[in-house]
């Protein structure tokens, strides 16, 4: 590329203008994106819901920048709607998404919800969906709408999302939902991989973002317990996470890692849980050197509630695109239900609202 830029800018300018942009897109995927100064100034950006290329080039933005998009689990209009607010108050794009069991309590805990079937959960992530993409532009912030851990036991609950992105995009050239994300983790890495090429196969023609997970995240959540997992599944490998790309990126370039470094679901006190953020840097480095690009992989960062802002700063560094947020903001939604308790008790003895 030196070379060639080196000769085409003795016959054209233009030509070496080419040149450089590509040889600088070879160096970093996400350089074009460097000098914007806002995600607002990303083509196509708009309030409300985003997909497709513009989410894609939003997560670019935040990688290029050193950043990374908050992702908050929801249950409930309200806590959409608080996640809106606070994303509204910082002019800050933001990702609401719904897990397996959050989608199932957003329709109702009432419903059947059948194995090999959720359709609760079904029903509850469509409606939280739409719920958000009616809702979102008045908040006047870009949106992404994404679907959490889906386990191999859960795969009708992706299917069925899938379902309605199929038909969404027949009606309006875009998906319901921004991305989704496939967990399957706890099977082995062979077949993790190929169950999310075939996915991603089918997501591709409708410019869905797939997330995948290659290692496992400790701790408990949604009903899902992995507190007794061994050590080392806490921890990727740099084989792991570039066996992922090679499996992943033939279909598309629309996907997200993500890897584990010790990360564990919940908040715990200092000292109880070991993440090491800068073994995504050891695999950015693994992947540059067969690949020959800077830092060609997106993560993302689960179990990030409690965590220290140094390892936040250093998986930031590494390419964390996106951070998830779940205990706490449900520690500040029933705290603040608690506090409004205490201090109107006297006056809810006789009167609520």
């Amino acid at each position: 590329l030196a070379q060639a830029r080196q000769s085409v800018s003795h016959r054209s300018p233009r030509l070496a203008s080419r040149a450089s942009r590509l040889a600088a897109a070879m160096a970093d995927p996400c350089a074009e994106f460097a000098g914007m100064k806002s995600f607002w100034d990303i083509p196509g950006m708009k309030a409300g819901v985003i997909t497709g290329d513009i989410a894609w080039n939003l997560l670019k933005f935040a990688k290029a920048k050193g950043f990374a998009i908050p992702a908050f689990n929801c249950t409930t209009s309200s806590s959409c709607n608080a996640v809106l607010e606070a994303g509204k108050n910082l002019n800050r794009p933001i990702t609401i998404q719904f897990s397996e069991g959050g989608s199932a309590f957003f329709a109702g805990k009432s419903l059947p919800n059948d194995k090999g079937k959720l359709q609760a959960s079904v029903l509850g992530a469509v409606c939280g969906a739409h719920y958000v993409r009616q809702v979102a532009p008045a908040y006047g912030i870009p949106v992404i709408v994404h679907s959490d851990h889906c386990a191999k036991k859960l795969l009708p609950w992706f299917d069925g999302m899938l379902e309605a992105d199929e038909a969404f995009f027949k009606a309006h050239g875009e998906p319901l939902f921004t991305s989704h994300m496939l967990d399957l983790s706890e099977e082995p890495d062979a077949e993790n991989i190929e169950i999310c090429k075939k996915y991603l196969t089918r997501m591709k023609p409708l410019n869905l973002i797939l997330e995948m997970e290659i290692g496992i995240t400790g701790g408990v959540e949604d009903g899902v317990d992995n507190s007794g997992v061994a050590r080392e599944k806490l921890y990727s490998t740099p084989e792991d996470v570039y066996a992922v790309y090679e499996g992943l990126s033939p279909i598309s370039e629309k996907f997200m890692i993500a890897a584990a470094f010790g990360n564990v679901h919940g908040v715990y006190k200092p000292g109880n849980v070991k993440l090491r953020p800068e073994l995504l840097d050891e695999f950015q480095k693994y992947a540059a050197g067969k690949l020959g690009t800077e830092k060609p992989l997106f993560f993302v960062f689960h179990g990030g509630s409690g965590s220290e802002k140094h390892e936040i700063a250093t998986a930031l560094a590494a390419g964390v695109a996106k951070m998830n947020v779940d205990t706490d903001t449900q520690w500040a939604y029933w705290e603040g239900i608690l506090n409004f308790y205490k201090a109107k008790s006297g006056y809810l003895q006789g009167q609520i609202g």
